[in-house]
């Protein structure tokens, strides 16, 4: 995958970043993923590519832009792109942390087309991703984890969305002994900080939105971090629906040649609040900046990226760590 294509698709998510930002802290979560939906489509339109949204905002009767099956970009090299414009969009009202703007690309086919439904996931970074199962108890993942990462188990953090169905989890995880980070929102944030130095989270457990797990899967491919899903549905109609689009076994484990079948995908985030794993967007006088990650699998490599935008020009820096 050319570096190119990687700066292109980092335009995306900065674009989209940068719009939501603006509705930070204002409590209108609806406002703030519109402008991020509208910047991202507006932003592909300028790439080279006949990409198609696998992972959207919902079907078409239920979103006027990047809903699954829309098409998208100026024509050229044809991709499976799944997106989350603005992941925590509460978090964004609210001006609280972690909110992202999330994108993943592939080769066409090569992203499943996960229903909205649910999907029970864990995950954990390279140093004990071969430790970890989603059909293990919770107490034997967390012992595995420490175990892995030569920590006593109370050194350890899981992270976990808040909800009430995570109630038996959760006193699970305590009884262990390790410790919790509860998230009210962005679980593709959770399981990528798995594998990122610094964020202090070292295993992601529960369950959230199928397509978000597609996403966090990519990134976890690329940076060599395990992901593992099981669905968990709750209508005739989303089992129907999972039928008809999934390639594996819909009843079995989800593992991440299921999710993202290929070697050549790659995992975009660009900040749009503070978090542990990367800066909001700060807007200046003279312009604003955003921090994003970037992860390829193809050559392994994941580069913080800070950017810079002049007010009303091209943004004229780009720093790659």
């Amino acid at each position: 995958m050319r570096t190119t294509r990687i700066v292109e698709m980092l335009e995306v998510t900065e674009a989209a970043a940068l719009a939501a930002g603006r509705w930070m802290g204002k409590g209108d979560k609806d406002a703030a993923d519109k402008a991020a939906v509208e910047a991202m489509r507006t932003a592909f339109d300028h790439i080279d590519i006949d990409g198609e949204i696998v992972i959207g905002e919902g079907e078409r009767d239920e979103a006027p832009m990047l809903y699954i099956g829309e098409k998208v970009g100026a024509g050229g090299e044809a991709i499976d792109i799944a997106v989350d414009p603005l992941e925590g969009t509460n978090l964004c009202a609210y001006g609280q942390p972690n909110s992202l703007a999330t994108l993943a690309f592939a080769p066409k086919g090569t992203l499943l087309n996960a229903p909205d439904t649910y999907m029970w996931k864990i995950a954990t970074g390279p140093a004990a991703a071969d430790v970890i199962h989603i059909d293990a108890s919770p107490t034997e993942n967390v012992r595995n984890v420490a175990r892995a990462l030569k920590r006593p188990v109370e050194d350890i953090v899981v992270c976990i969305l808040d909800r009430d169905r995570h109630s038996d989890l959760i006193t699970e995880v305590r009884a262990a002994g390790a410790r919790i980070r509860l998230i009210t929102d962005g679980d593709v944030h959770g399981a990528v900080a798995t594998a990122i130095e610094g964020t202090g989270i070292h295993l992601y457990m529960g369950a959230g939105g199928a397509p978000e797990g597609v996403l966090a899967a990519a990134a976890m491919r690329c940076i060599g971090g395990c992901f593992m899903g099981r669905f968990a549905f709750r209508s005739p109609e989303e089992r129907a629906r999972a039928e008809k689009m999934a390639h594996c076994d819909i009843d079995g484990v989800l593992d991440m040649d299921c999710l993202v079948n290929t070697d050549e995908a790659a995992f975009i985030a660009t900040g749009v609040t503070d978090g542990e794993m990367l800066r909001g967007v700060k807007y200046f006088g003279q312009g604003s900046r955003t921090h994003s990650i970037t992860m390829e699998n193809a050559t392994g490599t994941v580069r913080f990226v800070e950017t810079v935008y002049r007010a009303g020009s091209e943004k004229f820096w780009v720093r790659m760590d």
